[in-house]
Parts: structure tokens; C-alpha cells; sequence
């Protein structure tokens, strides 16, 4: 994580490794979310599985992401996420918390030293001066701490965007209505400020017509450099070389210019559920 953070320029703020999965508060940096997320995953599982001589995809499901409101939330998810192995029992105490090795909460505290993580970033919400800071910081710790895992921060809904349980049930009171989308976490404003700038990014993306001749482009480059032709890749020749060079088109196509597994098929010679499969269980052979 630490390396593709620094090439991303991807901001850490808060982390916790589980035992069969993670939690990662982050700011993504020019190239997105999902490069991020994909060169994270895939390197992560290429490793892991030369590591342990296994074979095959390494992740049950895709990851799971949710926008947050920074002013509302921040400070929530990061002692939300930082508590985690507290609470699923991993450690005992606090004590046992700070020297933790799988989660952000040692480095905020001092006892780990990432370069990729950005503990200062948390600390400046607490005070300027470390050391009384890194204090008030276990304190908001131990007070989330006693609240045990809180429902808006893993439901959805309208319990996301409204900011809780209790600001649900004080709307309804007072006969109030908010917007609300269980991808994103904060106020019913936000919630709606977010939709309408995704709603933009669609309409000005262009047609997969117009798209077709980068795309193009980048199959013939990739086929070029295997020393095969296109149009034997898309007659759907079945020799070994084309079934590697379709796994590395199928994962630049699909995650890298957003084509779907029906728009991709053509293009590699195969159909949409092959398409899918390969993404699925490709990622052993997948080059960073």
C-alpha cells in the first residue's frame, strides 16, 4: 500500500488490517480512486501469491467505497476505523492498540513511522503542538471507544448521508426530508453536491464510437509488441499467446478506459462472460 500510495500521491489518514479484510480512509490523488485501488489489489495479490505459491484471485468481491464529507465525518472514521481491532478483540487494551503493527493508530501515536501515512494531517485536529495533541487524540479514542461500532458508519441510506442515527430520528420529529445515497456518508447537501458532479462526469464522457480508436490503438500496441495481428486476436485464436495477451487487454480495457465486458468481448475474440472470468481469475498474471 505504502509504495502505490507514494506513486499516486494518495493521502492515508487512517488504516486497519482484519483478519479477512480492511478498512482505509484515504484522499485519492490525480489518477483516481480506482487506479489506486487496482494497482493496491492487484500488485498486493500477485505478491501474496508468489509468496505462498498459490494461484488464482486472491479477493472474494470488489472493494466496497463510500465518498465521505471531510468537516462532518473525518474524525469519526478515523477513530471508527483505528478502534476496529479493539473491538473484534485482535488487542486488549489500549496499551496493546498503540503497539499494534496492522493499523495507522501506532503511527498516529508515535511508535511507527510510515512516510506514506499522513498522521500529521489527524494530529492537526487536535492542537499544534504534537505532544498535547497526540494526548487529545487518545482521548476522542477512548470516548469513541465506550460507544462500541456505531450503525451509520457501516449502514446506509439515510443513515449515512444524514450523519446518524439520532439526527434520523430528530428529523422525523420534526417532519424533515433529506437526500440521501448509500455511497456517501455526510450531510444531505453533500449527498446531493456529490450526485450532481458524478451526474456531470457521465454526460461529458465520450461514446465508446468516439473512444474507439484510442482503443484500437492500444490493442494494436499490445498486440504489436506479442508480434501478432488484431484481427487474429479478435477472429478468436485460441493459441496459447493470445490467452495471455487477452488478460492484459481485459484488464487495461475494463479498468482503464471503462469499457464493459460486453464492449470489451468483441474487441478480444471471446464473449462477455469470458471477459469476466479472465478479470476474475487473472490477476496471477497481471504485470503492474
Amino acid at each position: 500500500m505504502g509504495s502505490v500510495v507514494l506513486k499516486t500521491e494518495t493521502n492515508i489518514y487512517a488504516w486497519a488490517l482484519m483478519t479477512n479484510h480492511a478498512h482505509i480512509l484515504l484522499k485519492s490523488g490525480q489518477p483516481g480512486l480506482s487506479a489506486f485501488m487496482r494497482k493496491f489489489l492487484i500488485g498486493y495479490s500477485i505478491s501474496y501469491n508468489r509468496r505462498h505459491d498459490r494461484h488464482g484471485h486472491l479477493f472474494q468481491n470488489r472493494y466496497k467505497s463510500i465518498v465521505c464529507e471531510e468537516d462532518a465525518c473525518f474524525l469519526k472514521l478515523v477513530s471508527y476505523i483505528h478502534l476496529n481491532p479493539l473491538w473484534a478483540g485482535l488487542v486488549r487494551s489500549f496499551e496493546e492498540l498503540e503497539h499494534y503493527p496492522w493499523s495507522g493508530h501506532a503511527a498516529v501515536m508515535g511508535r511507527k513511522a510510515y512516510d506514506w501515512q499522513d498522521s500529521d494531517y489527524v494530529l492537526g485536529y487536535f492542537g499544534k503542538r504534537v505532544g498535547s495533541a497526540r494526548t487529545a487524540y487518545l482521548e476522542c479514542m477512548q470516548q469513541e471507544g465506550k460507544l462500541s461500532r456505531q450503525p451509520e458508519l457501516t449502514g446506509g441510506g439515510l443513515i449515512r448521508s444524514a450523519g446518524g442515527w439520532s439526527e434520523v430520528l430528530s428529523m422525523k420529529r420534526r417532519g424533515e426530508r433529506q437526500f440521501s445515497d448509500d455511497r456517501i456518508l455526510g450531510s444531505g447537501d453533500f449527498a446531493q453536491e456529490v450526485i450532481a458532479e458524478a451526474d456531470a462526469s457521465v454526460r461529458e464522457k465520450v461514446s465508446l464510437a468516439k473512444r474507439r480508436s484510442e482503443v484500437i490503438e492500444m490493442i494494436e500496441r499490445c498486440c504489436a509488441r506479442h508480434g501478432v495481428s488484431r484481427q487474429s486476436l479478435e477472429s478468436g485464436c485460441r493459441r496459447k499467446e493470445f490467452s495471455e495477451i487477452r488478460k492484459e487487454l481485459a484488464m487495461m480495457l475494463v479498468f482503464e478506459t471503462g469499457l464493459s465486458y460486453a464492449e470489451t468481448a468483441p474487441l478480444l475474440g471471446v464473449s462477455a462472460s469470458a471477459v469476466c472470468q479472465i478479470i476474475k481469475t487473472g490477476t496471477d498474471s497481471c504485470r503492474m
